[in-house]
């Protein structure tokens, strides 16, 4: 208010003084006038301002930021709000307190609010008049306390009263007295405020300085309006003693009904009485709130209207009210009824809480079918329907990643197929469609009489081969049927699908399908047999379950060597004895650290192939004599040329790959690679182009010992390094016998070795 008083007396200052000057023409012409008491560069801004001079403006605006960056404090819960808080564990708001959230601590006039018609103009009203012609005329003027304004060459003219759209006339009659062919326009400026009172149950009580174009709605904001305790539907305007006026918030609020507003005077009392009442809607209504009663006979239906109303997913068959009777031993009690006719009409008391209940999400009338289908769908239930009848064909077992593998079999918005999607275009082949298992499908049963659970089995296959059959079930309302797919609930391995690859040396290599309990040799037969560049032994054979398998295996080896490099190491720092041997035990640890975390991280980069070894005779050409292994959906035969060389890595002057020679031994080419004073010659180690692994544990099945073993085309000799250190972890790192395991149990080759030890 302060600042407002400030903001008044500083815009009467600028209006200076007033100037009068007159202006006498040649005898010929008719005097002139020039009558003004504003700058010259005011002009600027009368054209449609209704607010007064700028350096008003700026200060209204400088109270405004003011007032956005104080805000009132939170407002203090009540007494029923805490109540309905442990009873219900909600925390509900005052219905409308949301109104009055953000109405600033402190409040400035209306400045720029448009002037309306029958506003009755009063002392401190500012008027901006021109007119031109035989008269000019540029002039602020201020009623003053007797009503009046003087302008000057004019005289006084009397406006106290007068509406504000009549003020032009009035201030036109006035000149054309005594100047004729005068055009007059007039404009408001800065109004005049009011002082008002708020006092009772306020947020903030105290004296307000409003905008003469205030209503009670208005002042009510400034205020804050009601606390918890205060009521929104007995608001009064008091006026020379009496009650002028009694506002309703919620009709206003709830309704956009401000018939019942009135324009506030210098001098009103704002009077906020307390609440008649409270009670609480809490549940399934479109806004839970405390609500105020206006009377004691407020019905459940008056104060649902304000609420919005319910929800569609409201239960209007029950509805719990909880009420308060300190008169009886017990003061709470709990009623249950429905919401409609007389429920609807029940009248509240000051303490209910209305708990209306959400509906039970429950069908009556319905059947549901899921798993490897279509879509899952919620059908309607018809007396005798039965499986046939939910699922009229073969085509509603599609499901929808079926048909986007289909959909994706082509690709038009992409022509440019990458190598990848090329490489791997074969093994997407047998893969449209989800297999289905036709054998076993389940219907859940729910009996609503103790509430327990059964399972109803039938062949699915039998519902479309012979739909008179038993498998055709009848089903029964809240039935849920579920089809699962060969992946679900395996199936035996005659029933399954088989898609097979064959590659490399055959005479028509290629993607087959297999029947269940066909082998290698069926595999052959199908694929026109082998070319003669074929190389028995060097057959690789692979299968998608084995590769999984062989996964899992991987990263439990990861985890063991994690294991047993931390156990190593901190066995190292506790053998130490001294000062000096803990330092050099943390620099070796550290150092066997970082070599540790880099070979466990090339160890888990390794991919394994599932591969499996087919533990064929090297020296036997005859593929007749592949094992009678069945095949599984998946599996991939690849047969290769007969390899030319022999791989040598490691510890040797020239890791190379020499041409093979039939007959020659281990020892045969490392004479020929040589090898370094590193070498690690107990731990040398062939792997086999078939991908197993001989080495000196292995034992020797040839005369002259491991390095008499014969070596095949495509087999790597494998040569490691001699290293000092004596923990566990470099024994592992550096010998043979974990490796080979690693090799062969993961159906790794030569590449992976490299990518191993690089």
């Amino acid at each position: 208010m302060a600042v407002f008083a400030q903001s008044v007396q500083t815009q009467s200052d600028l209006l200076g003084q007033e100037r009068v000057t007159e202006t006498v023409a040649p005898a010929a012409a008719p005097k002139r006038v020039n009558i003004t008491n504003r700058p010259a560069a005011a002009d600027q801004d009368v054209e449609g301002d209704a607010g007064g001079a700028a350096v008003s403006t700026a200060r209204q605006r400088t109270v405004s930021e003011a007032a956005r960056k104080t805000r009132a404090p939170a407002p203090v819960p009540s007494e029923f709000q805490k109540f309905v808080f442990d009873s219900t564990g909600t925390n509900l708001p005052i219905f409308g307190s949301e109104f009055f959230a953000n109405a600033p601590s402190t409040f400035s006039p209306v400045a720029n609010a448009p002037v309306v018609a029958d506003y009755a103009l009063g002392p401190g009203d500012e008027l901006m008049i021109r007119g031109w012609g035989s008269i000019d005329i540029d002039y602020r003027a201020t009623i003053d306390r007797n009503g009046l304004i003087s302008i000057p060459s004019i005289g006084s003219v009397p406006l106290a009263g007068v509406r504000a759209g009549d003020a032009e006339g009035v201030i036109r009659n006035a000149i054309g007295q005594l100047y004729k062919g005068v055009t007059v326009n007039v404009n408001f400026g800065r109004l005049r405020s009011i002082t008002v009172y708020v006092v009772g149950q306020a947020s903030r009580p105290g004296t307000y300085n409003v905008s003469s174009l205030s209503t009670l709605v208005t002042a009510l904001f400034a205020s804050g309006g009601p606390n918890a305790n205060g009521s929104m539907r007995h608001v009064q305007i008091k006026r020379g003693g009496k009650v002028a006026a009694e506002l309703d918030l919620y009709s206003f609020i709830g309704k956009g009904d401000k018939s019942t507003d009135m324009k506030l005077q210098d001098g009103d009392t704002i009077f906020i009485p307390t609440a008649v009442g409270h009670v609480a809607l809490v549940g399934k209504v479109n806004t839970p709130a405390i609500y105020e009663l206006k009377t004691a006979n407020d019905s459940i239906e008056s104060l649902l209207d304000y609420a919005g109303g319910m929800p569609v997913v409201a239960d209007p068959r029950r509805a719990f009210l909880e009420r308060i009777d300190a008169s009886r031993n017990q003061p709470r009690s709990v009623e249950q009824f429905a919401l409609s006719g007389e429920g609807l009409k029940r009248t509240l008391k000051d303490g209910d809480v209305l708990n209306v209940t959400s509906i039970t999400p429950d069908f009556s009338n319905a059947v549901v079918l899921r798993g490897n289908v279509d879509q899952a769908v919620r059908a309607p239930f018809k007396a005798g329907m039965r499986i046939s009848d939910l699922i009229p064909n073969r085509q509603y077992l599609i499901t929808r990643n079926s048909i986007k593998r289909q959909n994706n079999a082509v690709n038009a918005g992409d022509e440019r197929q990458t190598n990848e999607a090329a490489d791997n275009i074969a093994t997407r082949i047998g893969g449209l469609v989800d297999e289905i298992n036709w054998d076993y499908a389940v219907i859940e049963r729910v009996n609503r009489t103790d509430l327990s659970v059964s399972l109803v089995p039938f062949n699915l296959g039998n519902v479309f081969t012979n739909p008179a059959g038993p498998d055709n079930v009848q089903l029964q309302p809240g039935d849920t049927v579920t089809i699962f797919s060969q992946q679900d609930v395996a199936v035996p391995m005659d029933k399954r699908r088989i898609f097979v690859r064959v590659e490399g040396e055959v005479n028509v290599p290629g993607v087959y399908q297999m029947t269940a309990g066909e082998t290698l040799q069926s595999m052959l037969a199908k694929a026109g047999g082998t070319t003669s560049n074929a190389y028995l032994f060097g057959t690789a054979f692979y299968r998608e379950d084995v590769r999984r398998q062989q996964e899992l295996n991987l990263e439990k080896l990861v985890k063991r060597l994690e294991s047993q490099a931390r156990a190593d190491q901190s066995r190292s720092v506790a053998n130490s004895r001294s000062v000096t041997d803990v330092q050099l035990a943390e620099v070796r640890r550290q150092t066997e650290a970082t070599a540790a975390a880099q070979a466990i991280a090339r160890v888990s980069e390794l991919k394994p192939t599932g591969r499996i070894s087919l533990g064929l005779d090297p020296r036997d050409k005859r593929f007749s004599l592949l094992p009678q292994l069945k095949l599984e959906n998946g599996d991939r035969l690849v047969i290769p040329a007969q390899p030319e060389f022999v791989n040598i890595f490691g510890a040797v002057n020239v890791e190379s790959s020499p041409l093979w020679r039939q007959g020659d031994r281990v020892n045969d080419y490392l004479k020929k690679a040589g090898l370094t004073s590193d070498a690690d010659e107990e731990n040398i180690f062939l792997l086999r182009v078939d991908g197993s692994v001989v080495s000196r544990d292995s034992g020797s099945w040839l005369s002259g010992g491991f390095g008499g073993t014969e070596v095949m085309p495509g087999d790597t000799i494998v040569v490691p390094e001699k290293f000092d250190k004596e923990t566990r972890w470099t024994k592992f790192m550096t010998g043979a016998r974990e490796w080979t395991q690693i090799l062969a149990n993961f159906g790794l080759g030569a590449a992976a070795f490299k990518t191993l030890r690089d």
